[in-house]
Formats: C-alpha cells, structure tokens, sequence
C-alpha cells in the first residue's frame, strides 16, 4: 500500500476522532448552558422554547474556546484507536514511524485551523451577536443603542417619553469628553440640546462640567455644572461592548481604531485578535502535545482516563494563557507578548518531545 494511502487513512481516522469529540462537547455544552438560560427564561417570563433555542446560539462560540482541547483529545482517542487494532505497529513495518504519523496530524491540524480561523469563527460572532441581542431584548426596560465609530460614542436611551441622543468625542473609562446630549419627544421633535465640556459618568447621575443648554426656541443657559440623569454608567457603557467574541474580526479592527480615535483603550481588543490569530499554532501544538502524552503513557489504554488526562492538561494550558493574558491587560507584559508567550512555552516542549521520538 502507498504512502499516499496511508496518508488518506491517517486523515480519515484522525477526522472521525475530531468530528465525534467535537460532536460530543457540543452536546454538553448545549446542556451544560441550558441550565443557565432555563433560569434567565424564568426570570424574564420567555416561552419555553427559548433556553434551548439561546443555547444553540451561544455554543458556537464557547465550542471555540474550547476547540484546542478537542484537539487534544482527539488525537489521543485517534492513537488509542491504532493500539487497539495494531495498526501502529502496521504503518511503522511499512515505514511509517511516529514522527511521520504527527507530521500528517500537524498538516491535517494546520487546515482544519485555518478553515476555523476562516470560515467557523465568523458564523459563531454572528450567531453570539444574534444571542447577545436576543437576551438584551428581555433584561433591558429601555430601549437603546449604543455603538462607537470614528466620530466617537453614540448612545441613543429612552426615558419615561423622551429620547436622548448622546454623542462624546472622547470617553475613557468614567469620563466622557466633548459630549452633546440631544433630547426629543417620541415624534423626534428636538425639544433641547446640552453640551458639555466633560462629563463624570461613574454613577447614573452624570456630573456635567462647563455646560450650554439650548432650548427648542433657541435660548441658551451656561452652567458650571449640571447634573444628566441617565440609565447608564461607566461600567455598564463598557459593558456593552466587552464581549469581543460576538465581532467578526473585521469587525474588531474597526472597532480597536474607533477606541484609538476617542482615546479609549483597546488593548482587550488587541489581546482577543492576537489570540484569534494563533488559534490555528495552538492547534498543531495541542495536537503534537496530545499525540506525544498518549506515547508516553502507551501502556494506559483506558479512554477515561485518556479524557481525564486530557482535561488536566487542558486546566493547566487554560490557565497559562488566561494568566499571561491577565498579565497582558494590567500592562505587565507587552500585549503580543502577553499573547505569544503560551504558544512559545508549548512550541519548546512540542520540540523536545519530537526531538526524543525522532531519535527512537
């Protein structure tokens, strides 16, 4: 038999172990989150279908934080699948030894990354934005709308009949700059406009500085202060656009170049692309450090405690990178560091490893 067929059937095991692990984690996923949106569909009153339906939507996205541990683990159940019909011991008289086997898997690996960078990870963004919006519907009693672009902030809140457009050139953290507050009736009849020099935001009570307040008939009135009563603070403006895994990555570098404009950090930004952008390494590295752990303890052929050992594994990576990112956003570490740092710190042991299976 050719290698090229050998090379086909390594694709089409390790694809089947992929596509059931990954199969499987979607299940628990959806039934792990339905507990949490049975109680969100309680609270808010929602019809029956709705957990279920705000799962799937949500799992997506959460199966992509997990997607280099299904990597793991399935290159492990792909390993004990060649023990167990004696397979391996087949390809390696056929010469086909060890090292050939994980240089297939990495190849394999490196393009189901790419088409998940690619493809899946725009379709979970859209579906989790979908989600966010969907919840948003229910816990919110006013509407509004909150977006940043090049021209800055804009929020657009209803209170009690009336609608207030908010613009600030600048925001950080608590502080708005620059701000203009448009308020209308429910027809969009302009009924005043405030300006203001800034604006502390870190209650509902915005305190407004060195304010200009327009009426419909054009008189004005000039405050050193006034106080905007509003449903928003700072935390809850920030809030509203923390979940970064709801942008496509499009979508991301738009919004990092807005927060630059209006002199808003965008580091949490910078960190989610540069993790995004090396999920196709942390996959091959996953899939090596899976394949070099089963090798290792061969003579374990319990799946349990394949999945165990894997979990563990993962526990420990998971956290690495959450650290080094954590380290990332206090300013610790350089962003890029921050985010590479993991990604080096496997690649070192992925080399050692491969260097003792090469030799043997």
């Amino acid at each position: 038999m050719s290698l090229m067929k050998y090379q086909k059937y390594i694709y089409s095991l390790f694809l089947k172990n992929f596509l059931i692990v990954t199969l499987v984690f979607f299940c628990l996923v959806i039934i792990i989150n339905i507990f949490e949106e049975i109680r969100f569909a309680e609270k808010y009153d929602a019809e029956l279908y709705y957990p279920i339906y705000l799962s799937i939507l949500n799992a997506p996205s959460l199966m992509f934080e997990i997607f280099p541990f299904i990597f793991l683990i399935s290159v492990k159940f792909f390993y004990l699948g060649l023990v167990e019909k004696n397979e391996l011991e087949i390809l390696s008289t056929n010469g086909i030894s060890k090292f050939k086997i994980i240089t297939i898997l990495t190849i394999f690996s490196a393009i189901i990354g790419f088409f998940i960078l690619l493809f899946y990870y725009s379709i979970s963004s859209d579906l989790k934005s979908k989600y966010l919006d969907l919840k948003n519907r229910f816990s919110n009693s006013n509407e509004y709308l909150a977006v940043v672009n090049d021209d800055g902030l804009w929020i657009k809140e209803e209170i009690e009949d009336n609608l207030y457009i908010i613009h600030a050139e600048k925001f950080d953290q608590n502080k708005l700059g620059l701000l203009t507050i448009t308020e209308t009736d429910k027809y969009y009849k302009k009924n005043s406009t405030i300006s203001a020099q800034s604006a502390n935001i870190n209650s509902k009570n915005w305190q407004l500085s060195n304010v200009s307040i327009s009426d419909n008939l054009g008189a004005k009135k000039n405050y050193k202060s006034y106080v905007y009563n509003s449903s928003f603070d700072g935390k809850i403006i920030s809030n509203l656009f923390s979940n970064l895994n709801a942008m496509n990555i499009y979508q991301l570098h738009r919004l990092s170049n807005s927060y630059q404009k209006i002199g808003y950090s965008n580091t949490d930004i910078k960190i989610h692309l540069n993790k995004i952008y090396t999920m196709p390494i942390f996959y091959i590295l996953m899939t090596i450090i899976g394949f070099l752990i089963i090798n290792k303890i061969k003579k374990v052929k319990s799946k349990f405690f394949t999945i165990i050992f894997g979990v563990l594994i993962s526990v420990i990576v998971c956290y690495l990178n959450y650290f080094s990112s954590l380290l990332g956003s206090k300013g610790v570490l350089p962003i890029y560091l921050s985010v590479w740092l993991p990604i080096l710190i496997l690649f070192l042991v992925c080399n050692i490893g491969l260097i003792k299976v090469n030799e043997n």
